[in-house]
């Protein structure tokens, strides 16, 4: 059975948090030092999911691979640029499991009125870059030495893209929670999942 891409439920905590605790405890891509536990990871999955959208790739009730999105920042002139993020099993690099993810991840973002999308990228990783920018990505800046993590300082770029043109006067983005499960939702899914190696 091909693999699917859809919206988390609180039910995937568990093997989401399985994929997440490798990059918190062996890596510096994530700047958290200690994973969540699973009741915090059901919270974050339930929070995010009322304004923002948070995917997974599934395949015969296997998790391979997250996206989600977040405030970029929190005062109001900000709301309508999110930054995003996605973390994949280790067994499924290179099977387009990021592409696929991200792409349904911004056909949802721009459903929702959203007009920019940001990547903090832990410096160095060629294979999070080459992804990014792959997908539209550009670069706008490094965070010298922003975070102290497995016995070194580091340094985080941020990527930009553009989901959709700025307008004088933007609509206001819709939340997650209301956004209509319509045709171009499901178009924008499905364009994601068509890129699916697995």
């Amino acid at each position: 059975m091909k693999a699917t891409i859809r919206t988390a439920s609180e039910d995937d905590a568990a093997q989401i948090l399985g994929i997440y605790t490798r990059y918190v405890l062996g890596s510096a891509v994530s700047f958290e030092v200690e994973p969540p536990s699973l009741f915090q990871m059901q919270e974050r999955i339930a929070s995010t999911l009322v304004q923002f959208p948070w995917l997974v790739c599934e395949r015969e009730g296997e998790v391979w691979g997250y996206a989600s999105g977040s405030a970029h920042r929190a005062r109001a002139a900000y709301r309508w640029s999110v930054d995003c993020a996605v973390y994949i099993h280790p067994s499924c690099h290179r099977a387009g499991v990021g592409r696929g993810l991200y792409t349904a991840l911004f056909g949802v973002l721009n459903l929702q009125g959203f007009h920019n999308a940001y990547a903090g990228i832990t410096l160095p990783n060629p294979a999070s870059v080459g992804l990014h920018e792959s997908l539209g990505f550009q670069p706008v800046g490094v965070y010298r030495a922003v975070g102290y993590k497995l016995g070194a300082w580091h340094d985080v770029g941020w990527w930009h893209k553009s989901l959709q043109p700025g307008t004088a006067t933007p609509t206001e983005p819709v939340e997650f929670s209301r956004l209509s499960c319509d045709l171009a939702w499901h178009a924008a899914l499905d364009v994601g999942r068509q890129l699916l190696r697995i």
